[in-house]
């Protein structure tokens, strides 16, 4: 089958759960590699530079901006988020398959620029369970819950664009379904053409 990785995109609105689901699935399949965005925001509690994020100042990100050092990059909640390119590029050649975990906005630009890419949207239970989990992180004011609630609906109308849509109702599950779409992923024809190809060669009249 193809020796060339895969470019997973693993979307959803804030709270869904995309962190805790990416970090199930990495200790699930050890042939999966997470790519490292670059975010101009502070640590949260128990984040790790070079392993969270890089975490740089918005001089920092803005040259990264000017050297076209991004596969994808947004502004979501004043604070900037990108992906690096070379760095998911050097992985995808080498056979590796990259989750990137990034808001709406980045996946746009990467179904742009890499349209072969896989698309999945994480959906909460429901929209009072999307609630209870961002108000259990503790991180917000009144006002800052009420413009990540607005923004949540905004960004669940985009699931249209998606490939495939999952509800995050247990993590054990949502990565039971993300392992079988990567599994069915690697055997599309148009990942395959050129072992298709090859036999097709093979084959003597």
């Amino acid at each position: 089958m193809s020796q060339h990785g895969l470019l997973i995109v693993i979307s959803g609105p804030s709270g869904v759960g995309k962190g805790t689901v990416c970090q199930a699935l990495l200790k699930q399949k050890a042939d999966l590699v997470v790519s490292v965005s670059k975010t101009t925001r502070q640590p949260r509690a128990g984040e790790k530079d070079g392993v969270n994020y890089f975490f740089v100042t918005p001089e920092e990100f803005q040259q990264s901006i000017a050297d076209g050092d991004f596969l994808e990059y947004a502004c979501v909640y004043d604070h900037y988020y990108g992906t690096p390119r070379r760095a998911v590029e050097k992985m995808l050649a080498a056979g590796r398959d990259v989750i990137l975990e990034i808001d709406t906005q980045g996946a746009l630009q990467v179904m742009q620029t890499y349209p072969q890419g896989v698309f999945i949207f994480l959906l909460p239970p429901s929209g009072a369970e999307l609630r209870n989990r961002i108000v259990k992180r503790g991180t917000e004011t009144q006002e800052t819950l009420k413009k990540r609630l607005a923004a949540a609906k905004s960004e669940v109308e985009l699931a249209y664009k998606y490939q495939y849509v999952i509800v995050n109702d247990r993590v054990e599950a949502a990565c039971e379904r993300i392992s079988a779409i990567i599994k069915a992923e690697k055997m599309r024809v148009m990942r395959n053409q050129e072992l298709i190809k090859a036999l097709v060669e093979e084959v003597k009249e």
